[in-house]
């Protein structure tokens, strides 16, 4: 077996690769850049797991970021144990071959519980006063204590949130190393997130994204340069590409003007009651999976979405099949926007009764994706909430503004331009010319064992 590592640079598509990053318009041309074509849904926990397993969602269960458990009747984001991920994953494969096969596995997503030997992966303490403390979780549970030893407090704020810069992704690019100088795992996944964050707050603004495209640029060329000199093979990639948009689609609002949404008021603010619901919607980037509780209202919902501006496709059973989404996770209908639009989680008509949590980073209680979480509403405001909190008073950070215009890129969808596609570049020659996801599979396998 051949030591391999796979990085995962989220967001990177071909349009992005130029003047602002030398290192990877240099290591491009080496390696001849190949394009994957965007699967359905294009978002970071169902591509992983196709690169992972060599199946589609269809087959693996993850349908998106996250979905309606129709058994307790929640809407579920972000959760992180690996046995959802059905099938075998690469490494079990590998491991069957050769015993002492290891696997690192660096932030990549649905990382706790797994068959990997070594892991890292967010996740913050909760505290029972409400506070949310930085901290991540590891395998070994040591390595946790020395890496924040070694390089500080796993910057969780800075991994995600209005805070979001490059420190998290330099803090899982030094990780990674110290990983593989420690253990020597013979397959290492690398997941760097920094590109997400300004391309979904400015598009494929190059004057507003040009400092993200240099700074990930950097800490590419210091992995390439570590793994090389480690004789690794080396797989540069990512999940999806980022296109610009500019209209915002709000289909739970759609769905309660129409009388599908169960909504419950409690201290004068509104809650998505998703069990109470005729018909809801989880959106998530371009794509909103709709679950039907009453199955009558079906023709009405379909006529709805159907005519909805900025909506592309509505996959029912049996057209999901063609898509490979059909699984019992997926909504009973699946909608993708189109290449300009995406779908908020929204389903308040008025402001002043949005939930609480509409108004912070929460991204397990939010019943949807809510890239909006990127921007603030006032730096004076959140700095007297920093302020409390030091002085050791309660306090919310209620900082996240309910303007989904903000946002001027996103994903998830089947965007036909290649050049913003997600790409590969690898060691070892790829002959294919139109890589599907599935095809990722083969090629870390390729690297692994050839």
């Amino acid at each position: 077996m051949h030591k391999t590592v796979v990085i995962d640079i989220v967001g990177l598509s071909s349009s992005l690769i130029g003047e602002h990053t030398p290192f990877l318009k240099s290591y491009a041309a080496k390696k001849s850049l190949k394009t994957v074509a965007p699967m359905l849904p294009a978002v970071t926990t169902s591509v992983q797991s196709t690169y992972l397993t060599g199946t589609w969602p269809g087959e693996h269960g993850i349908v998106g970021n996250g979905w309606y458990d129709r058994i307790d009747c929640e809407i579920k984001f972000w959760k992180q144990s690996n046995k959802l991920v059905q099938g075998e994953k690469i490494w079990e494969r590998a491991k069957k071959l050769d015993p002492s096969f290891t696997t690192a596995k660096m932030f990549w997503w649905y990382n706790m519980y797994s068959s990997a030997e070594f892991s890292v992966t967010p996740r913050p303490n909760y505290l029972a006063d409400g506070r949310k403390m930085p901290d991540c979780y590891s395998e070994p549970a040591g390595l946790r204590d020395e890496l924040q030893k070694e390089l500080g407090q796993f910057p969780l704020f800075k991994f995600w949130g209005p805070g979001a810069d490059i420190t998290s992704t330099q803090w899982i690019a030094d990780a990674s190393i110290y990983t593989d100088k420690k253990y020597d795992p013979t397959l290492t996944l690398i997941y760097l997130p920094h590109l997400d964050y300004g391309l979904q707050k400015y598009g494929q603004d190059m004057a507003a994204i040009s400092k993200d495209l240099g700074e990930i640029d950097r800490v590419v060329e210091q992995l390439v340069t570590h793994y090389e000199a480690k004789n690794a093979r080396i797989i540069l990639l990512s999940e999806y590409g980022i296109t610009n948009v500019n209209r915002p689609i709000h289909i739970n609002r759609l769905l309660r003007e129409n009388g599908l949404l169960g909504i419950r008021v409690e201290r004068g603010l509104e809650l998505l009651d998703a069990g109470a619901s005729k018909a809801f919607a989880v959106a998530d980037h371009q794509v909103a999976h709709i679950y039907l509780n009453d199955h009558s209202v079906a023709p009405q919902v379909r006529r709805l979405v159907e005519g909805l501006p900025g909506v592309a496709l509505v996959l029912d059973r049996d057209a999901q099949k063609q898509y490979h989404i059909d699984h019992e996770r997926a909504g009973d209908l699946v909608l993708m926007a189109d290449q300009n639009s995406w779908f908020t989680y929204y389903f308040w008509l008025d402001d002043d009764k949005a939930p609480d949590y509409a108004r912070v980073v929460d991204i397990h209680k939010k019943p949807g994706y809510d890239p909006v979480e990127l921007f603030m509403t006032s730096k004076a405001r959140a700095a007297y909430k920093l302020l409390r909190k030091k002085a050791g008073f309660r306090y919310v950070m209620d900082v996240i503004p309910l303007d989904a215009t903000l946002v001027k890129g996103s994903h998830g969808s089947l965007v036909e331009d290649k050049a913003f596609h997600p790409v590969l570049m690898a060691d070892l020659p790829v002959t294919q010319n139109d890589l599907v996801a599935t095809d990722v599979y083969d090629i870390i396998w390729q690297h692994i064992t050839t």
